[in-house]
């Protein structure tokens, strides 16, 4: 790992905080147990920083936790519903909060893209490499936050100007 990369523990750090903020206190982020992360995760966003330090980082969280965050970050209540574009657009905000805090603790000068969201597991550039990942359960569901570095200096981790998609 490079001395500027983010930590696990600034990782968890940064996490923790946009967890709490947004989704509230009540449940706890706490470790995955083994076997947790084998879970499938129906929804995955990404935003890249690019400029001094180049790099992704990832969300990926299960249907239950999509919509439980969704719910709260837009107010609504359980029996009210909620559009997949909604579900997108809460996804992508958590990966842009906490892309926004990681590109804090990078060298800078550098620049946050909009998220890229998609219903299913979003392929990534085969030249990133993994720097810190959490694996974590919130209300007894996993999820999983990643940072990956791209240790070459030839552009954005990720194309800019694209939002949200969903794949099959």
């Amino acid at each position: 790992m490079m001395l500027e990369d983010p930590t696990h523990t600034d990782l968890h750090a940064v996490v923790d905080e946009v967890w709490s903020t947004f989704l509230g206190h009540e449940e706890p982020l706490l470790p995955a147990l083994p076997g947790d992360a084998d879970t499938t995760m129906a929804w995955s966003a990404a935003t890249s920083v690019s400029g001094a330090w180049n790099g992704v980082v990832t969300v990926e969280i299960p249907d239950g936790v999509a919509h439980t965050a969704t719910m709260r970050m837009l107010g609504l209540e359980p029996a009210e519903q909620i559009s997949n574009e909604d579900v997108a657009d809460a996804v992508g905000e958590l990966v842009n909060m906490i892309g926004g805090n990681v590109k804090s603790l990078v060298p800078g000068p550098s620049a946050l893209s909009l998220p890229l969201v998609a219903r299913g597991t979003i392929a990534l550039p085969s030249d990133l490499t993994e720097v810190a990942r959490l694996d974590l359960t919130w209300a007894g569901s996993p999820l999983r936050v990643t940072v990956l570095a791209r240790r070459d200096a030839l552009g954005p981790a990720l194309e800019r100007g694209t939002n949200h998609r969903e794949s099959a």
